[in-house]
Order: structure tokens, then sequence, then C-alpha cells
């Protein structure tokens, strides 16, 4: 069936197409400020971009030329010549503040990733990871030879956190006696829905590297959640009512998300739920980042890709469990529910 739809997209219609062609020059500005830390330099008020390059050990003719350029979109604002303050725009850019883009921003810019994107062609041509090509293994094993990457990793993971409060509306946690966080990173998620069900016990399921740095982070509740390190590949914890798999399935090929599947199925009781939560394609010309994502699994991740419900629906049922229900939430990012397939 060809498909065809002459409305423009969202995205076309905010850009024009010579701004298509620049657009990774603003992505590259908006790096090496957030790397810089500058909108944590103005978040008391407006400075000289003389001082901001003494702090920063930046040239500043040419520090003032990226914020010049920043502030013609409204990053920023030049209020007196070479003097600069924060925008609503750049609040985002500092740290630890709600709905704070300053982690992905330094994530998404760091040489790895961008070299990786560098060689879509490669990915275009063979069907295979940019990023596997370049370094000779994947981005897990990556963070775990260069900690500070992984570092970096795991703060860009976990700046989402607005997306909680949105899967917290959307999912009611409070029938779960224990939940197991299966590949959960340093556990900002699990302590909140922790913090948010206080008869809650959980699990936090991730590679030992990972799991030694959650040890550090001060996010567990009065001792309410275990943290186990191990491989997903390999076995997941027993004793959970639900177990939560938050952007992981979109890392691994139909192979490998058959294999972490399963192993959750062999871990999960008769009643147990498993709670996918993950980008869902939407169909057609629907303009939406998840496309974006998609192409992002391709470059990044051994085979990783971003799936329709009918494709979840089918990988579900091949490790014999049941897609329950699809619940959207006020992001792009949906909950699909699974059950085990009785007979």
């Amino acid at each position: 069936m060809i498909l065809s739809d002459s409305k423009p997209s969202k995205i076309q219609s905010l850009l024009t197409p010579i701004q298509w062609v620049h657009a990774y020059w603003v992505s590259r500005c908006i790096y090496v400020i957030a790397k810089l830390g500058i909108a944590d330099l103005l978040k008391d008020g407006s400075q000289h971009c003389d001082a901001l390059a003494a702090a920063t050990n930046t040239h500043s003719d040419s520090l003032y030329r990226v914020l010049r350029s920043l502030a013609g979109l409204g990053i920023f604002a030049e209020i007196q010549p070479r003097c600069f303050e924060l925008t609503p725009l750049a609040d985002c850019l500092q740290s630890n503040v709600p709905g704070s883009i300053r982690d992905m921003a330094i994530f998404r810019g760091e040489e790895h990733y961008y070299k990786s994107w560098g060689d879509l062609m490669y990915s275009l041509q063979t069907g295979k990871s940019a990023f596997e090509y370049l370094y000779n293994m994947d981005l897990f094993e990556y963070n775990e030879q260069n900690p500070l990457q992984g570092e970096i990793f795991d703060r860009a993971m976990t700046s989402s956190k607005d997306e909680y409060t949105e899967f917290l509306k959307a999912y009611d946690f409070s029938s779960i006696g224990t939940l197991v966080d299966v590949g959960g990173g340093k556990g900002s998620f699990l302590s909140a829905v922790l913090e948010a069900n206080p008869t809650m016990t959980g699990i936090l399921f991730d590679q030992p590297e990972v799991i030694d740095r959650a040890k550090n982070s001060h996010q567990f509740l009065n001792n309410r959640c275990q943290l186990v390190g191990g491989s997903f590949f390999e076995g997941i914890p027993e004793g959970g009512d639900a177990y939560v798999l938050k952007h992981i399935i979109q890392d691994w090929d139909d192979r490998r998300s058959c294999a972490i599947l399963r192993n959750c199925y062999q871990a999960m009781g008769k009643y147990a739920r498993l709670l996918v939560i993950d980008f869902v394609l939407p169909p057609a010309n629907e303009p939406s980042e998840s496309k974006f994502i998609d192409v992002n699994m391709l470059v990044m991740c051994p085979g990783g890709c971003i799936r329709t419900e009918a494709e979840f629906r089918e990988l579900f049922k091949s490790v014999g469990f049941k897609l329950n229900k699809v619940i959207p939430t006020q992001s792009e990012v949906s909950i699909l529910e699974g059950v085990k397939i009785t007979s």
C-alpha cells in the first residue's frame, strides 16, 4: 500500500529546508554550552562574556559568537553588549531543575555518540550499528570500560524524571507488593515508584558495575529495595509481583529481546505482571520523536529498534506472554502490560 499525506508534519512546519540541513550546528552549540555549564553560571543573574569565559577556561570572543547564535533562537538573551542572561528556553540547560535536558545534551554530544551518527551511512548500507563498527563493542560494554562515560550515560538516563510522574498517573502501581526493575540503572525510577507506594518493596537489577554506582546514589527508601547485580541475558531475580523493563527492549533485536523476556517469564509467578515502558511507533506519516529514536537505535545499538503495537504483541506471544493492554501516557512513551498466557 502506498501511503500518502499531503499535510505537513509538526516537525516540517517548524523548520525551513535550509534549517533542516543546518540543524546539527545548533545541537553542537547546545552541547558545548551544556558541557561548560553556562546556564548554571547564569542562574543568579546576567554575566558578561569575559566572566563566563574566565569561569569556563574558554576564549571570550569565541564563546560570545556561540552564545550570540543561540540567543538568536531564544536560547539565552544578550541584554547589553556581550552580556547574557537566561531565557525560558535556556532554563532547561541548568542542572537539577525540573525538565532539565543538560545531561542528555551532554550525552548525545559526546565524541563516541556524535562520531557514530557521523557514520549513519554505514548503518544504512549494512543494517548494522555504526557504533559497534567504530568501537568493536556495544554501547554498554563501552560504558563498562569507560567509567566516566558510564556516569554520563547514567545521568542522561535518569534526567527524564518528569516522565516518572506521567507513568505514575497512567498506571496503578498500588497493588504491587514487590516490583523488580530490570535494567533499572541507578534506580531513580524504582525510587520514585517506592516513594509513591509506601507499602511496596523493590528489587533493582542491573549489571554489577551499575549496581555499584547505584549503592552510592542514596535514592532508596528505608531499606525497602534489594540491589542485585547480574545480566538479564543470563537470569533475573525471582519473587516479584511485577517486572518492569523501562527503555530496555528498544536497545535489542528480536532475538536478544526475546532472551530478556524469556528470562522474565521464567522468573515470574503465574499471576505476576510484565510492564514494558517504551516508545510505540505510530502509523504512517504521523510525526513522532519515536521515529528518530528508532534511527538512533539503528546507529547506536546492536539491532535495537522502536516497535509498533503489533510487533510488541508478536514479541510477547513468542515467549508466552499476552499483551494485555497498552496504556498511553502524556509523553510519547506507553506502558505495555503483559501477563502469562494460560491454557
